[in-house]
């Protein structure tokens, strides 16, 4: 296929160019490596060792998709102090990694799983599926795939490892972590760090963060499948107002489409897409519009017609175009793996978001099947791949269709619209994917075991480096009870992504939709996260950073207590806040002085629905003001939530830019350090700028001392 291997001296030249292709196969110990008959490794930083099998061959797994980029060897002999060391070996056609596991570790990660936040003892199959309501395989398997695992020491050091292959393959967790491969031998890399926090920022080096999203991503969403035609839209939107239920997106499911036919609009349901966005946005909305990876075979069709022209499809083993059932009927299949096809997709969004779109959703991107094997494509299906990634099969390539398709959305949406975020939700991902999207866990079930499990499946996907992620609130599948849907939005305001959601034929699920009780239980829950939005954004802000999650466990608060490490009714948002849902059963919650604080007018200790939140001591919390949707956003008026330490001392930050557009890469945005004293009888307050050219603005400030 012309592609090249390498000596590691021509790694090391020609490392940050484009063209690269590394190898492992070929590096040797006089370099400073280390070496046995089962493995050679080196060091990529201090903390950061990445060991090759002694089979090891590039074009079998490389180059990485995982990796934002190729590391650097550093200079120097490896370490024979570094205990962690992998196992390669064969078991049949499988290649094993394995890594052992000393007595009393905890275990974390593994991306987008159902099940508990503690991972030991579990297996999970990466093979990406369409899993409605979580049926197969009990959610052991689901739309994403992380080859990544976590793990805590009783003291409270860290180490992770992560299996740098798409390939499909299994996690098991015992007394070893094993990752078994479907494909050829694959390298790993083992992170060590003195907290589980510096390994995910270690991770998230490695594998890339989250760009900053819009503000207005971070506002409340409603969803169904479908809102059609365009004036149930309107009046969907129109009712959030008249309700002054806080929300800032309207999203649009397949219906809006023709025929269920991509980047084309339904003329009886949606004469206008154009009007009807800029009706949206008059109101204080943004619009997402759903597009999916299968293509509708028809003649005519200008989408199917382009690919045909330029040979954009996936192929089956004949090498032919591969057909399947979707939603428009008989489909194929962008191949993303080639250049020319990413290109030609990114394209294709040039006319769509010209119509005033603000963000999109790419769906079905496993890709779903309704009649392939497994409810996919054939394994043997053809890629054909282009510039670095090899021609492989599906069996390869099937765990980053998902991701691929986002990025290659992402590259075309910022082509037209240079100067907005882009936003786009996907279903399907795989490690690394919070570079280009962010996600939701699918297709769950309007039942209490899915809202308490909600939980440990976002706080996992957060531990593998993708921190913007929430469930369908309400549940997608099933008839949501008032009681539950009030216990789920109540708490579905602290997640991430915070989206109501239900699938067709199913009842409506907006907030009013069941009752004026419940309807004012939205309206205070909604009101809690749009007050949270100045301390929310620093979050975000700080995680497009570090890599850090959002949503973070418990046991963050304090690394060696194990009694935190199994909880999952409690998440923390950021350092400063504890969230403690209200059917918590006797939580483990962190140790020290965590004061509850009312946010919008809630008295939480005698409300059935909305969580406590619970300040920590030497913290400081900025609130906004009440506001319906972000474009009223503004931080001229805070109020500053202090809970003082024993020493009379509190801090926080806030994070402040124009809120959409790139002018924050070039130093447009403030970063300020707030801090409180006690002196005497008085509380001394100062709001310091410490990074940043942005101007402060001139603000009224509340202060609200708690505790």
């Amino acid at each position: 296929m012309g592609y090249l291997r390498h000596s590691l001296n021509d790694i090391q030249n020609t490392i940050m160019k484009k063209s690269i292709l590394i190898l492992g196969a070929l590096i040797y110990s006089a370099m400073g490596l280390c070496q046995t008959n089962l493995h050679k490794g080196f060091l990529v930083t201090k903390d950061i060792a990445l060991f090759y099998p002694a089979e090891f061959d590039s074009i079998a797994t490389l180059p990485s998709l995982a990796l934002e980029k190729e590391p650097l060897m550093m200079k120097g002999s490896f370490p024979v102090t570094w205990k962690q060391i992998p196992r390669f070996y064969r078991k049949g056609t499988q290649s094993v990694a394995s890594l052992f596991v000393k007595k009393g570790t905890s275990l974390y990660g593994t991306g987008e799983v159902a099940g508990p936040l503690l991972r030991n003892g579990i297996d999970i199959t990466l093979w990406n599926k369409d899993n409605y309501k979580y049926k197969s395989e009990n959610g052991a398997r689901l739309y994403q795939s992380h080859p990544w695992v976590l793990g805590v020491n009783s003291d409270g050091t860290a180490f992770g490892i992560f299996a740098d292959n798409t390939w499909k393959q299994k996690i098991e967790l015992g007394d070893s972590i094993r990752f078994i491969s479907e494909g050829e031998p694959f390298r790993v890399f083992i992170i060590k760090g003195s907290s589980p926090q510096n390994v995910i920022r270690s991770l998230t080096d490695l594998i890339g963060k989250m760009p900053l999203p819009p503000l207005w991503a971070l506002g409340f969403q409603q969803c169904r499948f479908s809102y059609f035609p365009d004036s149930r839209v309107k009046e969907i939107a129109d009712t959030f107002r008249l309700k002054k239920i806080p929300c800032d997106v309207i999203w649009m499911d397949i219906d809006y489409m023709d025929k269920f036919k991509i980047f084309t609009f339904d003329k009886q349901k949606f004469p206008d897409p154009s009007n009807l966005n800029q009706y949206l946005h008059s109101k204080g909305f943004k619009s997402i519009w759903m597009i999916d990876p299968g293509v509708k075979v028809e003649k005519g069709y200008s989408v199917y017609e382009s690919g045909t022209q330029g040979n954009h499809w996936t192929l089956n083993n004949k090498g032919l175009p591969f057909h399947g059932k979707v939603w428009p009927g008989d489909c194929v299949f962008p191949d993303f793996t080639r250049p020319e096809t990413q290109s030609w997709w990114g394209g294709l969004y040039q006319f769509f978001m010209r119509t005033g779109i603000d963000g999109v959703w790419n769906d079905m991107n496993e890709p779903s099947v309704f009649d392939g094997p497994d409810g996919s494509m054939p394994e043997d299906n053809i890629h054909r791949g282009g510039d670095q990634l090899p021609y492989g099969s599906q069996l390869r390539y099937h765990n980053v269709y998902g991701m691929l398709m986002v990025k290659s959305s992402r590259e075309g949406i910022l082509k037209f619209n240079p100067y907005q975020r882009p936003f786009i939700l996907s279903r399907s991902g795989f490690l690394g994917s919070q570079r280009y999207a962010a996600t939701w866990t699918g297709d769950n079930v309007a039942s209490v075991e899915h809202l308490k499990m909600s939980v440990p499946m976002s706080l996992s996907l957060g531990l593998s480096g993708q921190p913007f992620s929430g469930p369908d609130i309400g549940g997608y599948s099933g008839k949501t009870t008032p009681e539950l849907y009030a216990q789920w939005i109540a708490l579905g305001a602290f997640y991430p992504f915070s989206r109501g959601h239900s699938e067709k034929g199913n009842i409506n699920k907006e907030p009013w939709a069941f009752g004026p009780v419940v309807e004012n239980v939205a309206r205070v829950a909604l009101n809690r996260r749009y007050r949270l939005l100045p301390y929310l954004y620093n979050l975000f802000y700080e995680s497009s950073v570090t890599g850090l999650p959002v949503m973070r466990p418990v046991f963050f608060a304090d690394i060696k207590d194990i009694k935190l490490r199994k909880e999952e009714q409690a998440f923390m948002l950021g350092n400063d806040l504890l969230i403690v849902s209200k059917w918590a059963i006797t939580p483990a919650l962190p140790k020290g002085k965590w004061t509850n604080v009312s946010l919008a007018g809630e008295k939480s200790s005698t409300d059935p629905y909305q969580p406590d939140v619970k300040i920590r001591a030497g913290a400081v919390v900025p609130l906004g003001m009440y506001i319906q949707n972000t474009n009223e956003y503004t931080t001229s008026e805070l109020t500053l939530l202090i809970s003082f330490d024993s020493k009379g001392q509190a801090k926080g930050t806030l994070y402040e830019d124009e809120g959409n557009g790139f002018g924050y890469q070039k130093g447009d945005f403030l970063l300020s350090t707030i801090v409180a004293k006690k002196v005497g009888g008085q509380v001394k307050v100062s709001i310091l700028p410490s990074k940043g050219k942005r101007k402060p603005v001139k603000r009224k400030i509340t202060v609200v001392v708690v505790g």
